[in-house]
């Protein structure tokens, strides 16, 4: 059994492998853009990933599970909203707190397991890929550096950011900018329609 679980491990070792050094190969036309820009667009397409894996994989386990979760959340919400704060609380005491505490705690395992399936795995292979074909030495070969970017500091003397270090950094931006940009863009949008509208209708009474 040892044996067969171990060439089992093999073959996926090589497979993982060849697609690694054919992603690497595919990468290499991508070089002339230089290791920041690089590091950047791999970190843009880790989390394009993670957002397309967050669509595909959603089990049955973890719909039903949510629906029972805000089941018991929406039933005790609806017991506090009673007129009588006194009869609120003991209504909501009554309901079955061990039911909602197993619930929640079935509902978060199973999310953070999906978390990890989602986003932890792509995050780590892109990491691990960036630590072994970028590193230091390998850097200095492909660019004539082994650092991606000078990070100016206050001392003078920048920060010289490595390729994993620079990896982390662009995803924590990409994220940030993933969450706010349609934040953004849904707060200016009805604000230039609001314009648009005055204009038009002082165009109008400018007419009249």
């Amino acid at each position: 059994m040892d044996a067969v679980l171990d060439t089992i491990w093999e073959y996926l070792a090589m497979a993982f492998q060849v697609l690694a050094d054919t992603f690497f190969a595919f990468l290499l036309h991508l070089h002339f853009l230089g290791p920041a820009v690089l590091i950047s667009l791999l970190a843009f397409a880790t989390i394009c990933v993670t957002k397309i894996l967050a669509r595909l994989i959603v089990t049955k386990r973890y719909i039903e599970l949510e629906k029972k979760f805000h089941y018991w959340v929406d039933l005790r919400n609806e017991a506090m909203q009673g007129e009588d704060r006194e009869k609120a609380k003991r209504m909501a005491r009554n309901i079955d707190q061990a039911e909602l505490n197993r619930a929640y705690y079935d509902y978060f395992f199973e999310g953070f397991m999906l978390g990890i399936a989602r986003k932890i795995i792509p995050i780590f292979f892109m990491f691990a890929f960036i630590n072994e074909y970028y590193r230091t030495e390998k850097l200095t070969a492909m660019f004539g550096r082994a650092y991606v970017i000078e990070i100016p500091t206050t001392s003078g003397e920048p920060l010289l950011a490595g390729a994993v270090f620079w990896y982390i950094i662009s995803l924590l931006i990409g994220y940030l900018l993933w969450f706010t940009v349609p934040k953004l863009l849904s707060y200016i949008k009805p604000v230039k329609r609001n314009s648009t509208h005055s204009l038009h209708q002082t165009m109008k009474e400018t007419s009249c």
